[in-house]
This record gives structure tokens, sequence and C-alpha cells, in this order.
């Protein structure tokens, strides 16, 4: 039987709001050893910002990370899940989308966790390395 999705998430993903800047986005990913952070206004999730978004829309085309605001880099059009959706529900969506990592929200689009690939792939105790990676501290 697929498991839920609150079971794997991680749970309290790090968001920073829509004005904040690249610079804050890359610290908190550095700090916290993460490549993701969930971009929010008003406490709503309305975008995403990676660490390769970061490089590639941003470091790639000369812009000040100290002044750019994640708004004009972020991913705004997520596909999301709930908590209460199961697992095959995120692998599905993750094939579809081809993404890595999908946000969790509540009823009224707030966050309240991330899936990562990886998450899924520990939970359903795939064999191969990408278990251990996932498992691992980062390496910062």
């Amino acid at each position: 039987m697929p498991r839920r999705v609150s079971d794997v998430m991680t749970p309290a993903p790090q968001s920073l709001p829509l004005d904040a800047t690249l610079y804050e986005a890359a610290r908190v990913m550095r700090d916290e050893g993460i490549g993701d952070v969930l971009v929010t206004y008003a406490g709503q999730l309305c975008g995403m910002v990676t660490d390769r978004d970061i490089v590639v829309r941003a470091v790639a085309e000369s812009r000040d990370t100290s002044l750019t605001p994640l708004g004009e880099v972020c991913t705004a059009e997520l596909c999301t899940l709930h908590p209460e959706d199961d697992t095959e529900t995120a692998e599905r969506l993750m094939i579809e989308q081809c993404v890595r990592r999908l946000p969790v929200v509540d009823g009224g689009r707030r966050p309240v966790g991330i899936v990562s690939i990886g998450d899924l792939a520990v939970a359903d105790g795939q064999r191969g390395p990408l278990p251990e990676i996932s498992k691992a501290p980062p390496n910062n």
C-alpha cells in the first residue's frame, strides 16, 4: 500500500518572501545544506528557487545576487502535493513534470513540507546509490 506524502516529506521547508534576494536564498541553502528555498507572498507559496536557478538565471546572466529579488528568477508555475496524497502520486507528478522536488501545501497553499526524489527513494527502500546519497549529510 502506498505511503502518504506526510510520511516521507521534509516538514517545515525553508522559505523566503518574494522580495528577498538571491544572496539571502544562497546563504540559507548553504547554511541548511539544501538545494532549494520556497518563495512565499503573504505566507502563501508562489514559487521555488533552486541552487541551479541561481547559477543559470542569475550568475550566468551577470545579475547582482545581493540586489536581485527571488521573484525575478524563481519558478512560479509549480506542481504541488497535499500531505494526504500518496507517494505514487508524488512519483507520477515528478515523472510527468520532470522535477526532482515537489512542495507540499495545506488547503490554502501554505507550505508545510517538501518531497524530493531522494525522499521517495529512501522511503521505498530502493537499492543503488540514490538512497544512500539522500541519507548522507550535506557536504558543504
